[in-house]
């Protein structure tokens, strides 16, 4: 019987991982930088989060969220408030562009896999939604 190499395993899957979360980011992108991207989807996840907590989220150093953050708020994406409580606080929510874009973000990255899995035979179809349903028990927060 074959020992299973959980290190090995755990290299593929990052690989795979990465190599099509880089290819779903390029294909979904239009006219927004891959930061401004990951931000509104940030944004979105964090509803009304602070600059703060987006340089938390996003790794990134205060003072490039707040320029990255102001560019946006330039473009229409976002809208920069300051806190009710704490007026020394930058609070940050979607604009209704921002929300159109987050949406069309998303759009273009399941049209893109829509159109990988119909190239697919049935049988790999299913494979897929196995290895769906596999990987989002592996992410179930215990």
């Amino acid at each position: 019987m074959e020992t299973l190499n959980t290190k090995d395993t755990a290299a593929r899957l990052r690989r795979a991982i990465t190599r099509l979360n880089r290819r779903l980011r390029q294909s979904s992108l239009g006219g927004i930088s891959p930061a401004q991207a990951s931000m509104l989807s940030s944004i979105d996840t964090l509803n009304n989060p602070s600059l703060g907590d987006l340089a938390i989220a996003e790794q990134m150093k205060p003072p490039s969220v707040t320029r990255l953050a102001q560019s946006m708020q330039e473009a229409g994406l976002i809208v920069c408030t300051p806190d009710l409580i704490d007026r020394r606080c930058t609070r940050v929510q979607l604009s209704t562009l921002g929300k159109k874009e987050v949406a069309a973000i998303r759009k273009r990255k399941t049209e893109f896999l829509e159109q990988k899995l119909l190239s697919l035979s049935d049988t790999d179809q299913r494979k897929a939604e196995d290895l769906a349903d596999f990987l989002e028990r592996l992410m179930e927060e215990s």
